[in-house]
């Protein structure tokens, strides 16, 4: 299997190189050759599968034979050792709970995986390597938990300092080790860039540099098996679904994308974002527009104003987009307009999906997983459409926002283990203006240590 640039001015490489890399030395963002597809009998069995095979199973026909099915076994059952629930909430609609990780976020599918992946290559040669990712909210503390403490690895974390709650900051800045976590006086967007700059920086071209973002297809690849574990679960008929996806950077609904590629039996995907609304307008209109700065919203792991993953998107189906977001070729629209439904949900709607869930199904949904729920909400009333099975995403634990679930249900969820232990350990980190410069002193002073 080889991987190749969106922006198409690299040349082709392993998944290995693939992973290590991050991103493509011309800017754009990996995808594979080819989707490795599923015949209907290999569907039908992931209903007999626990999630550490299913994973197994389709993590093998991404990486090829760079890795033993053996070794990507045994790297699955030390990730997954967790449950992964699908909570009926309603006639035909179901919550994918991807919360009971260790950081209580879908993003330790991702981590997990992807850094026992990369301890995997880099053992093999007996390299180092400087992890650096921008979060918007759950990413970094999946990234610095599943990262902490290995040998030969370095971690460098941005935030945008005003925009992740308390939980999702303190779920950084208490691990240190080999974790180092950057406060940055700007946006998401502005870490993304900052992270984006250092990778194509010529004084930087020779530390051995990757990301954990979701720019990395190791971050994608994993999150593409829940989907199908989900499917699998209520797929007795072999019926279609419809997933709804909140959406910030995308490489979560991009990961769907490519199970849909593969022959995962879905209806459509309703992409769900907060204010910032960027691609459910371009779905509209067929014009895309970045939104500079970013809306902040409640649901702020999706503050992203310009998704780095929507260039993906636009290439799987046939088009090209530049990392600025200048569409070069246009894509397949009409493909796109079926396979897709855009819904924009703002912080009065995300607050009353909140109460909706609770009151009609009891169910506690945190604000990104409200947005989601919104999203199916939206679509039933405009495509009138009651019949169809729906899989809404939650994507984080309740509890890490007990502000916003407080001001809505007049309650505070309570906090599972893995939350609660970090309340009272001290946090280290640095606080930097929006300036690539003094980030890039951090990585060379990081680099020596």
């Amino acid at each position: 299997m080889k991987y190749f640039s969106t922006n198409g001015k690299a040349p082709e490489v392993s998944f290995r190189e693939a992973l290590l890399k991050g991103l493509a030395p011309d800017g754009g963002l990996y995808l594979p050759e080819r989707i490795p597809t599923i015949n209907s009998i290999d569907l039908a069995k992931l209903h007999e599968m626990d999630y550490r095979t299913v994973a197994t199973d389709i993590l093998s026909r991404f990486i090829g034979d760079e890795v033993s099915t053996s070794d990507i076994e045994r790297l699955c059952n030390d990730a997954y050792n967790f449950d992964v629930p699908l909570e009926k909430a309603g006639e035909n609609k179901y919550i994918l709970r991807l919360d009971q990780g260790p950081t209580a976020s879908f993003k330790d599918f991702a981590a997990r995986m992807m850094s026992r992946l990369m301890q995997h290559f880099i053992a093999k040669d007996n390299r180092k390597l400087t992890i650096l990712t921008a979060t918007s909210g759950d990413t970094g503390s999946a990234v610095a938990s599943a990262f902490y403490g290995l040998q030969n690895i370095n971690v460098i974390i941005l935030y945008p300092k005003n925009e992740v709650s308390e939980m999702q900051r303190k779920q950084m800045t208490t691990l240190q080790k080999n974790i180092t976590v950057i406060a940055v006086e700007g946006k998401f967007d502005d870490c993304q860039d900052m992270v984006k700059k250092a990778f194509r920086d010529p004084a930087l071209a020779h530390l051995p540099l990757s990301s954990a973002n979701s720019i990395n297809i190791g971050r994608l690849l994993p999150q593409s098996v829940y989907y199908l574990y989900a499917w699998s679960r209520i797929s007795g008929e072999n019926r279609k679904v419809i997933f709804s996806v909140p959406s910030g950077n995308f490489g979560n609904l991009t990961a769907g994308l490519l199970a849909y590629r593969m022959g995962m039996p879905a209806e459509k995907f309703i992409i769900s974002t907060n204010s910032n609304d960027e691609v459910p307008l371009f779905l509209s209109t067929g014009k895309y527009k970045p939104i500079s700065p970013s809306r902040n919203c409640i649901s702020s792991a999706m503050n992203v104003g310009h998704p780095s993953n929507f260039a993906r998107m636009i290439a799987l189906y046939g088009g090209t987009m530049n990392e600025n977001g200048v569409i070069l070729k246009e894509p397949d629209r009409n493909k796109m307009g079926w396979d897709f439904y855009g819904v924009s949900v703002s912080d009065e709607e995300t607050k009353r999906a909140i109460l909706h869930a609770y009151k009609e199904n009891g169910i506690i949904l945190e604000p990104h997983g409200a947005v989601a729920w919104k999203g199916i909400m939206e679509y039933i009333s405009h495509e009138g459409d009651k019949n169809n099975t729906f899989i809404s995403l939650e994507t984080a634990h309740p509890a890490k926002f007990p502000e916003e679930l407080n001001n809505v249900l007049k309650f505070t969820p309570s906090l599972p283990l893995s939350l609660s232990s970090v309340l009272s350990k001290p946090e280290k980190f640095e606080i930097i203006n929006n300036n690539y410069s003094l980030l890039k002193d951090i990585i060379l002073q990081n680099s020596r240590s």
